[in-house]
């Protein structure tokens, strides 16, 4: 998902690099705009439920999935949900000015608007009944559900990142979107402890903690096991470091306000606080407020963790390319050599890695710690593939002072609209067809074979989006 809102952030810096005739291009931009209004149309016309978008739907659109089976008044937060859709109806409008691509990132807003927490925030997915069951504390009083605003999985991030986007699309004249943009981000600033860290979950601003740096737990954390309200914590988990980075520099940017920049270079004292010392000087998904990696779920214990480390190091250079210090940079050479020793015999990271004896560490199925991972449980990623040439050329590049974004040629965006156009159906839709591989949110499809699947809607517009930009 994070490939697809990294796309959509860079449509208005596409730069055309032209290496084919100029007719050719033309013809196919034209008809990458009739797939752009037609595939628009179609999903919000009879897709979306009140603006709003979950993950997947049966072609009848009689079955809906979120996270499990969504119920008929349910849709989803977070990506690639309702914000999600909403910021690649943007992307089509930033590539065209075309309105109807507006009116439907403004009709997305709409259950974003209804589902904001008073916390500030949103919860994974936002409930029309106000007794049904993932209904929330919402600021409009239409629920009853929990006040717990998240940065689980982008989340809150996604959605703040959207309505800031739109508020801007609209000239910041549109009071209802810009109000809750505000008092989104207001709350998101209250949600940072003073070592620049986040919680998970937040449902007001965080207390004050001591800033200290990390260090090992001094007692048996395998007998510790699952903390309690974990997600109070400082947290790392599921790379929300990264996923809050572009939040804060849209903010600073559409709001020329300094206050996000401030934000995000703490997030980066953060991230040189928690690194762990010799001899894995690498990251843990969760650290208590003495600065110990600690317990999370029953099946995240306290351990260095491959993939989050590589999160970490993204933000950091994210930190550098806004500051131009230094210090964000120091951390990196050594997490990234300790990284390589980490690599297993197939070339991939676990996720965890026991602390001091560095072994890689699992769980089994019924949620017991072991150095096997012949059985563990299926839901979740225990190894994973590496990106560390990606980050050590990144990081190389840094250091010598050269960009680290290469714009695409005409070329690539020609070929990838040309298979996007060949895959729409005479219905406007992309359809999507089960492969057996894990899908985001696991849903049991049954005997589904094709669906239609709104992270593929969102990736292939904002792909032709990209391709318009350029050859405009």
């Amino acid at each position: 998902m994070r490939s697809v809102l990294l796309s959509i952030m860079l449509v208005l810096a596409v730069a055309p690099v032209l290496g084919q005739a100029d007719d050719d291009v033309a013809t196919l931009r034209e008809q990458a705009l009739v797939a752009m209004r037609r595939s628009t149309a179609y999903f919000t016309d009879h897709v979306a439920l009140r603006g709003g978008y979950v993950y997947y739907y049966s072609l009848d659109l009689q079955t809906r999935w979120g996270e499990g089976r969504a119920s008929e008044t349910q849709v989803w937060v977070q990506p690639p949900g309702t914000p999600a859709v909403g910021l690649a109806y943007l992307a089509a409008y930033d590539a065209t000015g075309e309105q109807q691509f507006l009116d439907a990132a403004t009709a997305t807003a709409q259950p974003l608007l209804f589902g904001q927490l008073k916390s500030g925030g949103w919860s994974h997915a936002i409930d029309f009944d106000p007794k049904g069951g993932r209904s929330g504390d919402y600021r409009n009083g239409q629920g009853r559900g929990k006040n717990y605003s998240t940065l689980d999985d982008s989340t809150t991030q996604t959605a703040l990142l959207f309505l800031m986007r739109l508020d801007q699309a609209h000239q910041f004249k549109q009071p209802e979107i810009h109000e809750a943009a505000q008092f989104g981000l207001e709350a998101l600033l209250k949600a940072q402890f003073p070592n620049g860290a986040f919680p998970q979950v937040w449902a007001g601003p965080v207390a004050d903690q001591p800033v200290l740096p990390a260090a090992y737990p001094k007692y048996d954390w395998k007998t510790e096991h699952r903390i309690k309200e974990y997600w109070n914590l400082y947290t790392l988990n599921d790379d929300l470091a990264g996923d809050i980075t572009p939040t804060l520099l849209a903010a600073a940017e559409i709001y020329n306000d300094e206050r996000p920049r401030t934000a995000l270079r703490k997030l980066g004292d953060f991230l040189i606080l928690a690194q762990m010392p010799e001899p894995q000087p690498a990251w843990a998904q969760q650290y208590n407020y003495d600065m110990h990696p600690c317990w999370a779920r029953k099946f995240e214990p306290p351990a260095i963790t491959g993939h989050e480390s590589q999160d970490a190091i993204r933000t950091l250079m994210a930190v550098y390319r806004l500051t131009g210090d230094e210090k964000y940079l120091r951390p990196i050479p050594a997490a990234l050599k300790y990284l390589r020793s980490c690599e297993l015999s197939d070339g991939q990271l676990a996720r965890f890695y026991e602390l001091r004896t560095n072994r890689p560490l699992y769980m089994t199925k019924d949620y017991q710690l072991t150095y096997d991972d012949a059985s563990v449980p299926t839901h979740y990623g225990w190894k994973q593939r590496h990106q560390l040439d990606k980050l050590e050329q990144e990081y190389k590049l840094m250091q010598a002072g050269e960009s680290t974004h290469k714009p695409r040629s005409i070329r690539s965006l020609s070929a990838d609209a040309r298979k996007i156009l060949r895959e729409l159906d005479d219905q406007g839709r992309w359809v999507s067809v089960v492969s057996g591989g894990r899908v985001t949110g696991q849903p049991k499809f049954g005997d589904v074979r094709e669906y239609l699947s709104s992270e593929d809607f969102s990736e292939n517009l904002t792909r032709l989006a990209e391709f318009v930009a350029a050859s405009q």
